[in-house]
């Protein structure tokens, strides 16, 4: 398993003049149309967050504040991505387990997905989605 990070350019003080920007544009350096945004923060630092797959959806986190980590899983291979960058994203694609966890207390974790809120999309169990996993591949 190669999990995709994505470098977004940032426009500098130099040449924004009042702080910097970092633009995400769906299909363009964002891999999918978007659907849902959303962001998690405030979260304990002893906790993980996530702890799912989805069937059909992706998603693409960053932390525009603070740090945290996450774990992805296949099914067969594991790895963890450090989050630290305010212009850096991870992609989790479908069918990928996903855990968040050691956020520092400042984090502030945005997701985008491709799809609309579905519970049926969601994979909660990860022996049932270890199972799932056998019969795709």
């Amino acid at each position: 398993m190669k999990v995709k990070c994505f470098e977004y350019n940032v426009i500098s003080q130099k040449e924004c003049k009042n702080g910097s920007l970092v633009a995400l544009e769906e299909t363009k350096n964002i891999p999918f149309k978007i659907k849902r945004v959303f962001y998690i923060y405030g979260v304990d630092t002893s906790i993980s967050r996530g702890a799912h797959a989805h069937k059909e959806s992706n998603q693409i986190l960053i932390a525009v504040n603070g740090s945290c980590e996450i774990s992805f899983c296949d099914g067969i291979a594991k790895q963890k991505v450090h989050l630290s960058s305010k212009n850096q994203g991870v992609l989790q694609e479908s069918m990928i387990w996903g855990e968040m966890h050691n956020f520092s207390k400042d984090c502030i974790l945005m997701v985008l997905s491709d799809s609309f809120y579905d519970e049926n999309d969601y994979i909660r169990d990860y022996s049932e989605f270890l199972e799932l996993c056998r019969v795709v591949l």
